[in-house]
């Protein structure tokens, strides 16, 4: 008996040893979950976003706007803004592809889901935060006036008495100047709104309007295109122009925004703008 009992207690042991074993084999013996600072997460962290078309980065504008987006004689597209949605692409792993269209509908395609960014001298206004969002700002836009150099319009102040001002359809120019005179407008009654602002400008030589209003980058280059036009020398109005991307699109705005940090760290986004922009 005491030997039957020595075996089973034997027994006994050999099974709590056998299952000692087992249990540390069930809890080492997994695969270990993967560290947050692993590459292969800092990989996926940085393709969480996704746009309209796997491997590539739509960007509509409207190629009407020199020095930021204009065509080449080409056929395809240069300036700042093109080049530097290129620079971002890359970055990203992407390809750009540019999507030309009118101003409005540049503004239009990113909030339906066509295009992943536009960029075509875009200002931040309340207005357009409600249906879009924005990059960090990466440059200053400034609103001037262009009129034939002998107009009887001086300054600003002097719009008030113009007939008919031109400015490019769905812009901050004509939205300021189609408000009312109580907010500071002219009233829709005396702006005409054109489909690009070489229109606009066009219409100011063929004397169908007193005055452009425009951003003073494109001014520069439709007064040097133009004889008998100049630009005055007050400011319509200072905005800041950003990049636009659908309305809750943060992985993709994230990626934009460190993106052109580090164009602008690099020094590439200033190289990029020194080609365009000669300093006066």
């Amino acid at each position: 008996m005491e030997k039957e009992d020595c075996v089973m207690k034997k027994y006994f042991a050999l099974l709590l040893v056998l299952a000692m074993v087992l249990s540390l084999a069930a809890c080492g013996g997994g695969d270990k979950p993967a560290s947050p600072d692993t590459p292969d997460d800092v990989d996926a962290a940085a393709t969480a976003f996704t746009t309209v078309e796997e491997g590539k980065l739509h960007m509509s504008t409207n190629a009407e706007f020199p020095p930021y987006e204009m065509t080449t004689d080409a056929g395809g597209f240069e300036g700042i803004d093109v080049e530097v949605a290129d620079a971002i692409a890359k970055k990203l792993g992407l390809e750009l592809v540019v999507d030309d269209m009118g101003f409005d509908a540049a503004l239009t395609a990113v909030q339906t889901g066509q295009s992943d960014i536009a960029m075509a001298g875009i200002t931040i206004t309340d207005e357009r935060k409600e249906v879009m969002d924005f990059s960090d700002s990466y440059a200053t836009g400034i609103q001037v006036v262009i009129v034939k150099e002998d107009s009887p319009i001086a300054t600003v102040a002097d719009l008030s008495n113009a007939q008919m001002i031109g400015c490019q359809k769905a812009t901050t120019g004509y939205i300021y100047c189609s408000d009312t005179p109580e907010n500071g407008g002219y009233g829709e009654d005396h702006v005409t709104a054109y489909e690009t602002g070489a229109l606009a400008v066009m219409a100011l030589v063929n004397g169908q309007v007193d005055a452009v209003v425009i951003d003073n980058e494109p001014a520069k280059s439709f007064v040097a295109s133009n004889d008998g036009l100049k630009i005055l020398d007050t400011e319509f109005a200072v905005e800041d122009y950003a990049i636009g991307l659908a309305k809750g699109n943060t992985a993709l705005l994230e990626a934009v925004n460190a993106a052109m940090a580090e164009l602008k760290a690099d020094g590439t986004f200033q190289g990029i703008v020194d080609k365009y922009i000669t300093a006066e």
